[in-house]
Protein backbone atom coordinates (compact mmCIF):
# COMPACT_ATOMS: atom_id res chain seq x y z
CA UNK A 1 0.00 0.00 0.00
CA UNK A 2 1.07 3.95 -0.57
CA UNK A 3 1.25 5.48 2.41
CA UNK A 4 2.89 8.57 3.51
CA UNK A 5 6.32 7.47 1.69
CA UNK A 6 7.19 11.01 0.41
CA UNK A 7 6.68 12.02 4.20
CA UNK A 8 7.90 9.42 6.45
CA UNK A 9 10.48 6.52 4.74
CA UNK A 10 13.53 9.21 5.36
CA UNK A 11 14.52 7.89 9.03
CA UNK A 12 16.90 5.19 7.47
CA UNK A 13 18.94 8.17 6.36
CA UNK A 14 19.41 10.13 9.06
CA UNK A 15 22.86 9.07 10.86
CA UNK A 16 24.59 10.07 6.78
CA UNK A 17 22.74 13.12 6.95
CA UNK A 18 23.87 14.44 10.16
CA UNK A 19 27.90 13.70 9.23
CA UNK A 20 26.99 15.52 5.96
CA UNK A 21 25.40 18.29 8.26
CA UNK A 22 28.84 18.90 9.60
CA UNK A 23 30.36 19.95 6.17
CA UNK A 24 27.13 22.71 5.57
CA UNK A 25 28.74 25.77 4.14
CA UNK A 26 28.80 29.27 6.13
CA UNK A 27 26.13 31.47 5.75
CA UNK A 28 27.42 35.04 4.62
CA UNK A 29 24.59 36.88 2.26
CA UNK A 30 21.42 36.99 3.33
CA UNK A 31 18.39 35.71 0.88
CA UNK A 32 17.07 38.10 -1.82
CA UNK A 33 13.74 38.53 -2.00
CA UNK A 34 12.27 37.27 -5.37
CA UNK A 35 12.85 40.28 -7.47
CA UNK A 36 13.29 38.03 -10.64
CA UNK A 37 9.90 39.70 -11.85
CA UNK A 38 10.98 43.49 -11.26
CA UNK A 39 13.96 43.03 -13.55
CA UNK A 40 16.34 43.26 -11.49
CA UNK A 41 18.03 40.19 -11.68
CA UNK A 42 19.28 38.75 -14.87
CA UNK A 43 17.55 36.63 -17.04
CA UNK A 44 19.13 33.34 -16.81
CA UNK A 45 19.23 31.27 -20.25
CA UNK A 46 18.60 27.99 -18.04
CA UNK A 47 17.37 26.82 -15.03
CA UNK A 48 17.04 23.26 -13.37
CA UNK A 49 14.81 21.86 -10.65
CA UNK A 50 15.06 18.16 -9.51
CA UNK A 51 10.91 16.60 -9.61
CA UNK A 52 9.81 13.57 -7.85
CA UNK A 53 10.05 10.78 -10.40
CA UNK A 54 6.41 9.39 -10.44
CA UNK A 55 4.99 9.32 -13.69
CA UNK A 56 2.09 11.48 -13.37
CA UNK A 57 3.76 13.94 -10.68
CA UNK A 58 6.48 14.27 -12.96
CA UNK A 59 4.25 14.60 -16.36
CA UNK A 60 2.29 17.35 -14.39
CA UNK A 61 6.01 19.35 -13.76
CA UNK A 62 7.23 19.07 -17.08
CA UNK A 63 3.66 20.89 -18.75
CA UNK A 64 3.80 23.52 -16.50
CA UNK A 65 7.33 23.94 -16.87
CA UNK A 66 6.60 23.97 -20.52
CA UNK A 67 4.45 26.83 -19.78
CA UNK A 68 7.24 28.98 -18.26
CA UNK A 69 9.63 28.65 -20.92
CA UNK A 70 6.98 29.88 -23.28
CA UNK A 71 6.14 33.03 -20.99
CA UNK A 72 9.38 33.87 -19.64
CA UNK A 73 12.41 32.38 -22.39
CA UNK A 74 14.11 30.57 -19.92
CA UNK A 75 14.86 26.94 -20.56
CA UNK A 76 13.69 24.95 -17.68
CA UNK A 77 15.06 21.64 -17.42
CA UNK A 78 13.05 19.08 -15.48
CA UNK A 79 15.41 16.10 -14.04
CA UNK A 80 13.31 13.09 -12.41
CA UNK A 81 14.75 12.08 -9.28
CA UNK A 82 13.53 10.59 -6.42
CA UNK A 83 12.90 12.43 -3.30
CA UNK A 84 13.91 9.69 -1.43
CA UNK A 85 17.61 10.29 -3.25
CA UNK A 86 17.48 14.81 -3.78
CA UNK A 87 18.58 15.52 -0.27
CA UNK A 88 22.07 13.04 -0.12
CA UNK A 89 22.91 13.81 -3.99
CA UNK A 90 22.37 17.84 -3.35
CA UNK A 91 24.89 17.76 -0.38
CA UNK A 92 27.59 15.90 -2.94
CA UNK A 93 26.44 17.46 -6.04
CA UNK A 94 25.88 21.28 -4.74
CA UNK A 95 29.25 22.28 -3.87
CA UNK A 96 30.34 21.20 -7.34
CA UNK A 97 27.77 23.58 -9.01
CA UNK A 98 25.99 20.41 -10.87
CA UNK A 99 22.80 20.74 -8.48
CA UNK A 100 19.32 22.07 -9.34
CA UNK A 101 18.10 25.18 -8.52
CA UNK A 102 15.07 24.02 -7.14
CA UNK A 103 14.59 20.35 -5.61
CA UNK A 104 11.30 18.65 -4.07
CA UNK A 105 10.92 17.68 -0.84
CA UNK A 106 8.89 17.30 2.40
CA UNK A 107 8.74 19.49 4.91
CA UNK A 108 9.38 17.21 7.73
CA UNK A 109 13.11 17.23 6.10
CA UNK A 110 13.78 20.98 6.25
CA UNK A 111 15.71 20.87 9.80
CA UNK A 112 17.76 18.81 8.46
CA UNK A 113 18.44 20.37 5.09
CA UNK A 114 18.53 23.83 6.68
CA UNK A 115 21.30 21.90 9.02
CA UNK A 116 23.12 21.08 6.04
CA UNK A 117 23.13 24.04 4.40
CA UNK A 118 21.39 23.07 1.44
CA UNK A 119 18.56 25.78 1.23
CA UNK A 120 18.16 29.33 0.56
CA UNK A 121 15.99 30.71 2.85
CA UNK A 122 13.05 32.80 0.89
CA UNK A 123 11.85 36.44 1.65
CA UNK A 124 8.66 36.26 0.30
CA UNK A 125 5.98 39.04 0.56
CA UNK A 126 2.31 38.95 2.06
CA UNK A 127 1.42 39.09 -1.34
CA UNK A 128 3.31 36.20 -2.40
CA UNK A 129 1.94 33.89 0.09
CA UNK A 130 -1.50 35.18 0.08
CA UNK A 131 -2.88 32.35 -1.68
CA UNK A 132 -1.42 28.98 0.76
CA UNK A 133 -3.26 28.04 3.19
CA UNK A 134 -1.74 28.99 6.50
CA UNK A 135 -0.69 25.37 7.93
CA UNK A 136 0.71 25.03 4.50
CA UNK A 137 3.01 28.35 5.04
CA UNK A 138 3.77 26.91 9.00
CA UNK A 139 5.10 23.60 8.12
CA UNK A 140 7.91 25.65 5.46
CA UNK A 141 8.76 27.87 8.15
CA UNK A 142 11.78 26.85 10.05
CA UNK A 143 14.13 28.45 12.75
CA UNK A 144 17.43 27.83 12.66
CA UNK A 145 19.90 29.46 14.74
CA UNK A 146 17.68 32.28 16.20
CA UNK A 147 16.09 33.41 12.55
CA UNK A 148 13.01 32.35 11.77
CA UNK A 149 12.50 31.87 7.83
CA UNK A 150 10.45 30.16 4.79
CA UNK A 151 12.70 27.57 3.15
CA UNK A 152 9.96 26.21 0.85
CA UNK A 153 7.13 27.29 -1.30
CA UNK A 154 3.97 24.70 -1.26
CA UNK A 155 3.17 22.22 -3.70
CA UNK A 156 1.33 19.82 -2.04
CA UNK A 157 -0.46 18.57 1.34
CA UNK A 158 -1.29 15.74 2.65
CA UNK A 159 -3.63 15.00 5.88
CA UNK A 160 -6.13 12.77 7.00
CA UNK A 161 -9.75 11.93 7.90
CA UNK A 162 -12.46 9.18 8.14
CA UNK A 163 -13.52 7.19 4.69
CA UNK A 164 -16.56 5.52 4.77
CA UNK A 165 -18.60 3.36 3.77
CA UNK A 166 -22.23 4.46 2.73
CA UNK A 167 -23.94 1.32 2.64
CA UNK A 168 -22.97 0.94 6.12
CA UNK A 169 -22.70 4.03 7.52
CA UNK A 170 -25.49 6.37 5.94
CA UNK A 171 -24.08 9.89 7.36
CA UNK A 172 -21.07 11.09 8.32
CA UNK A 173 -19.72 10.36 12.09
CA UNK A 174 -19.39 14.03 13.06
CA UNK A 175 -18.19 13.09 16.72
CA UNK A 176 -15.79 10.57 18.11
CA UNK A 177 -18.96 9.07 20.02
CA UNK A 178 -20.30 8.61 16.41
CA UNK A 179 -17.59 6.70 15.45
CA UNK A 180 -17.76 4.59 18.61
CA UNK A 181 -21.21 4.08 18.08
CA UNK A 182 -20.63 3.09 14.16
CA UNK A 183 -17.95 0.47 16.22
CA UNK A 184 -20.54 -1.40 18.56
CA UNK A 185 -23.25 -1.35 15.90
CA UNK A 186 -21.70 -2.70 13.13
CA UNK A 187 -19.31 -4.67 14.50
CA UNK A 188 -19.24 -8.43 14.26
CA UNK A 189 -15.99 -10.50 14.78
CA UNK A 190 -16.31 -13.95 14.21
CA UNK A 191 -17.56 -12.38 10.97
CA UNK A 192 -14.85 -10.13 10.60
CA UNK A 193 -17.17 -6.71 10.29
CA UNK A 194 -16.07 -4.06 11.66
CA UNK A 195 -17.96 -0.78 12.46
CA UNK A 196 -14.76 1.23 12.27
CA UNK A 197 -10.90 0.01 11.97
CA UNK A 198 -8.02 1.89 12.88
CA UNK A 199 -4.07 0.97 12.93
CA UNK A 200 -3.59 0.30 16.94
CA UNK A 201 0.59 1.21 16.17
CA UNK A 202 0.64 4.69 14.06
CA UNK A 203 0.98 7.89 15.82
CA UNK A 204 0.58 10.03 12.44
CA UNK A 205 -3.05 8.86 12.33
CA UNK A 206 -4.21 8.67 16.40
CA UNK A 207 -2.87 12.33 16.79
CA UNK A 208 -5.78 14.01 17.06
CA UNK A 209 -6.68 12.20 20.49
CA UNK A 210 -3.76 13.38 22.13
CA UNK A 211 -4.00 17.05 20.34
CA UNK A 212 -7.35 17.52 20.94
CA UNK A 213 -6.99 17.07 24.88
CA UNK A 214 -4.02 19.16 25.25
CA UNK A 215 -1.04 16.52 24.05
CA UNK A 216 1.49 17.45 22.22
CA UNK A 217 4.95 16.58 20.49
CA UNK A 218 7.44 19.43 20.72
CA UNK A 219 6.67 22.66 22.71
CA UNK A 220 7.18 26.28 21.02
CA UNK A 221 5.88 27.61 18.27
CA UNK A 222 5.68 25.72 14.58
CA UNK A 223 8.99 25.55 13.54
CA UNK A 224 10.56 26.78 16.85
CA UNK A 225 10.13 23.61 18.69
CA UNK A 226 11.45 23.43 22.31
CA UNK A 227 12.58 19.41 21.68
CA UNK A 228 13.16 19.15 25.59
CA UNK A 229 9.21 20.04 26.19
CA UNK A 230 7.14 16.96 25.26
CA UNK A 231 3.53 16.84 25.94
CA UNK A 232 2.83 13.32 25.20
CA UNK A 233 2.60 12.36 29.16
CA UNK A 234 0.87 15.27 30.08
CA UNK A 235 -2.91 14.93 31.78
CA UNK A 236 -4.35 16.06 28.48
CA UNK A 237 -2.11 12.68 26.86
CA UNK A 238 -3.01 10.75 29.43
CA UNK A 239 -6.80 11.17 28.65
CA UNK A 240 -6.39 11.08 24.55
CA UNK A 241 -4.67 7.31 25.45
CA UNK A 242 -7.62 6.58 27.73
CA UNK A 243 -10.28 7.29 24.90
CA UNK A 244 -7.46 5.91 22.18
CA UNK A 245 -7.67 2.68 24.42
CA UNK A 246 -11.51 2.36 24.76
CA UNK A 247 -11.61 1.53 21.22
CA UNK A 248 -9.89 -1.80 21.24
CA UNK A 249 -10.67 -4.92 23.33
CA UNK A 250 -13.13 -7.83 23.19
CA UNK A 251 -15.48 -7.35 21.02
CA UNK A 252 -13.81 -4.23 19.89
CA UNK A 253 -11.14 -3.62 17.39
CA UNK A 254 -8.39 -6.49 17.45
CA UNK A 255 -5.04 -5.07 18.58
CA UNK A 256 -3.46 -7.27 15.99
CA UNK A 257 -4.82 -5.43 12.92
CA UNK A 258 -2.31 -3.81 10.50
CA UNK A 259 -2.65 -1.43 7.35
CA UNK A 260 -3.06 -4.60 4.61
CA UNK A 261 -6.46 -6.16 7.26
CA UNK A 262 -7.84 -2.89 7.36
CA UNK A 263 -7.40 -2.24 3.15
CA UNK A 264 -8.30 -4.94 2.77
CA UNK A 265 -12.06 -5.22 4.98
CA UNK A 266 -12.92 -1.89 3.61
CA UNK A 267 -12.42 -2.33 -0.29
CA UNK A 268 -14.21 -5.64 0.55
CA UNK A 269 -16.89 -4.14 1.94
CA UNK A 270 -16.63 -5.42 5.70
CA UNK A 271 -15.65 -2.37 7.78
CA UNK A 272 -18.13 1.09 7.96
CA UNK A 273 -15.09 3.41 8.56
CA UNK A 274 -11.31 4.26 8.16
CA UNK A 275 -8.92 6.76 9.27
CA UNK A 276 -6.65 7.31 5.93
CA UNK A 277 -5.28 10.03 3.52
CA UNK A 278 -5.62 10.96 -0.15
CA UNK A 279 -3.08 8.53 -1.31
CA UNK A 280 -5.73 5.90 -0.35
CA UNK A 281 -8.80 7.36 -2.76
CA UNK A 282 -7.97 5.63 -5.82
CA UNK A 283 -8.10 2.40 -4.50
CA UNK A 284 -10.62 3.04 -2.47
CA UNK A 285 -12.95 4.36 -5.24
CA UNK A 286 -12.25 1.48 -7.43
CA UNK A 287 -13.64 -0.81 -4.85
CA UNK A 288 -16.76 1.11 -3.22
CA UNK A 289 -17.49 3.43 -6.27
CA UNK A 290 -20.38 5.69 -5.49
CA UNK A 291 -20.46 3.40 -1.72
CA UNK A 292 -17.49 5.57 -0.75
CA UNK A 293 -17.09 9.03 1.04
CA UNK A 294 -14.97 11.19 3.21
CA UNK A 295 -15.67 13.44 6.23
CA UNK A 296 -13.25 15.35 8.01
CA UNK A 297 -11.91 13.84 11.78
CA UNK A 298 -14.83 13.82 14.07
CA UNK A 299 -14.71 16.16 16.56
CA UNK A 300 -12.72 15.04 19.69
CA UNK A 301 -13.47 17.26 23.41
CA UNK A 302 -15.73 19.87 21.52
CA UNK A 303 -13.30 20.91 18.97
CA UNK A 304 -12.69 19.39 15.25
CA UNK A 305 -9.70 16.82 15.44
CA UNK A 306 -6.51 18.27 14.74
CA UNK A 307 -4.58 15.61 12.25
CA UNK A 308 -1.21 15.78 11.43
CA UNK A 309 -0.29 17.75 7.76
CA UNK A 310 2.56 17.21 5.17
CA UNK A 311 3.32 19.43 3.15
CA UNK A 312 5.63 19.11 0.12
CA UNK A 313 7.17 21.98 -1.35
CA UNK A 314 9.63 23.69 -3.61
CA UNK A 315 13.26 24.52 -2.22
CA UNK A 316 15.81 26.76 -3.79
CA UNK A 317 18.55 25.32 -3.31
CA UNK A 318 21.87 27.45 -1.69
CA UNK A 319 24.47 26.70 -4.20
CA UNK A 320 22.16 28.01 -7.47
CA UNK A 321 23.26 30.96 -8.85
CA UNK A 322 19.89 32.04 -10.24
CA UNK A 323 18.12 32.56 -6.82
CA UNK A 324 15.63 35.47 -7.78
CA UNK A 325 14.68 33.39 -10.80
CA UNK A 326 14.51 29.92 -9.23
CA UNK A 327 11.97 31.45 -6.64
CA UNK A 328 9.99 33.17 -9.23
CA UNK A 329 9.93 29.69 -10.94
CA UNK A 330 8.46 27.79 -7.62
CA UNK A 331 6.15 30.62 -7.30
CA UNK A 332 4.78 29.83 -10.77
CA UNK A 333 4.67 26.21 -10.29
CA UNK A 334 2.17 27.13 -7.51
CA UNK A 335 -0.06 28.93 -8.34
CA UNK A 336 -3.99 28.58 -8.31
CA UNK A 337 -3.60 27.46 -12.60
CA UNK A 338 -0.75 25.24 -11.93
CA UNK A 339 -2.03 23.71 -9.11
CA UNK A 340 -5.07 23.17 -10.79
CA UNK A 341 -3.20 20.98 -13.52
CA UNK A 342 -1.16 19.46 -11.05
CA UNK A 343 -3.68 17.91 -9.14
CA UNK A 344 -6.24 17.22 -12.47
CA UNK A 345 -2.82 15.10 -13.48
CA UNK A 346 -1.24 13.91 -10.42
CA UNK A 347 -4.01 13.68 -8.20
CA UNK A 348 -1.93 15.54 -5.09
CA UNK A 349 -4.28 18.16 -3.07
CA UNK A 350 -3.32 22.10 -3.55
CA UNK A 351 -2.23 23.57 -0.78
CA UNK A 352 -3.38 27.00 -2.48
CA UNK A 353 -7.11 27.66 -0.60
CA UNK A 354 -8.87 28.57 -3.50
CA UNK A 355 -7.33 25.97 -5.71
CA UNK A 356 -8.75 23.61 -3.13
CA UNK A 357 -12.55 25.03 -3.07
CA UNK A 358 -12.09 25.03 -6.81
CA UNK A 359 -12.00 21.05 -6.82
CA UNK A 360 -14.83 19.25 -8.73
CA UNK A 361 -14.28 15.88 -6.52
CA UNK A 362 -16.28 16.07 -2.90
CA UNK A 363 -13.97 13.96 -1.35
CA UNK A 364 -11.13 15.79 -2.18
CA UNK A 365 -12.62 18.88 -1.34
CA UNK A 366 -13.76 17.63 1.75
CA UNK A 367 -9.66 17.72 2.36
CA UNK A 368 -10.00 21.32 2.11
CA UNK A 369 -12.10 21.68 5.25
CA UNK A 370 -9.58 19.01 7.33
CA UNK A 371 -6.46 20.64 6.28
CA UNK A 372 -7.95 24.11 8.21
CA UNK A 373 -8.01 22.07 10.95
CA UNK A 374 -4.50 20.87 10.70
CA UNK A 375 -1.17 20.54 12.69
CA UNK A 376 2.06 20.82 10.61
CA UNK A 377 4.09 17.55 11.30
CA UNK A 378 7.37 18.81 13.66
CA UNK A 379 10.36 19.58 11.00
CA UNK A 380 12.94 19.52 13.64
CA UNK A 381 15.61 16.61 13.05
CA UNK A 382 14.22 15.03 16.32
CA UNK A 383 11.02 13.95 14.99
CA UNK A 384 13.04 11.29 13.51
CA UNK A 385 13.44 9.78 17.21
CA UNK A 386 9.58 10.15 18.58
CA UNK A 387 7.80 7.48 16.17
CA UNK A 388 9.38 3.99 17.35
CA UNK A 389 8.83 4.87 20.79
CA UNK A 390 5.67 6.33 20.45
CA UNK A 391 4.27 3.27 18.13
CA UNK A 392 5.32 1.18 20.35
CA UNK A 393 3.28 2.56 23.11
CA UNK A 394 -0.10 2.69 21.06
CA UNK A 395 0.38 -1.00 20.70
CA UNK A 396 0.66 -1.52 24.25
CA UNK A 397 -2.24 1.02 24.78
CA UNK A 398 -4.34 -1.07 22.55
CA UNK A 399 -3.60 -4.26 24.24
CA UNK A 400 -4.80 -3.22 27.57
CA UNK A 401 -1.80 -2.24 29.40
CA UNK A 402 -2.11 1.01 32.09
CA UNK A 403 -2.32 4.37 29.81
CA UNK A 404 0.44 6.57 32.57
CA UNK A 405 3.16 4.12 32.78
CA UNK A 406 3.01 3.37 29.08
CA UNK A 407 3.18 7.45 28.37
CA UNK A 408 6.00 8.35 30.71
CA UNK A 409 8.10 4.73 29.26
CA UNK A 410 7.57 6.41 25.92
CA UNK A 411 8.53 10.18 26.58
CA UNK A 412 11.69 8.53 28.41
CA UNK A 413 12.36 6.71 25.64
CA UNK A 414 12.19 9.46 23.32
CA UNK A 415 14.48 11.64 25.23
CA UNK A 416 16.78 9.03 25.61
CA UNK A 417 17.01 8.65 21.99
CA UNK A 418 17.66 12.21 21.56
CA UNK A 419 20.22 12.47 23.37
CA UNK A 420 22.24 9.58 22.10
CA UNK A 421 21.63 11.13 19.07
CA UNK A 422 23.41 13.96 19.46
CA UNK A 423 20.75 16.41 18.68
Amino acid sequence: MKRRVSLLSFVGLFALLLLLAACAPDREEEAGSSNAEEGTAEKPEKLTIWANDEEEQLQAIEDIAADYEEQEGITVEVVPKSMLEQEQELSLAGPEGKGPDLFFQPHDRIGNIVAQGLAEPLNLTDEQVSGYSEAAMEAVTYNYEGQTDQYGVPMVFETYGIFYNTDIIAEAPQTIDDLQAALEEHTDTAKETYGFLMKPNDLYFTYPFFKNYGGYIFGGDTGEYDTADIGLNNEGAKQGGELFQSFFGQGKIPASTTSDVIDGLFTEGKVGAVINGPWSIPGYREALGDSLAFAPFPSINGGPGETLVGVKSWMVSYYSKNKDWATDLALFLTNEKNLQHYYEVAGELPPNTKALEALEDPIHAAFAEQIEHGVPMPSTPQMAQVWEPMNNALQFLAEGEDVQPVLDEAVEQIKANIEASGQ
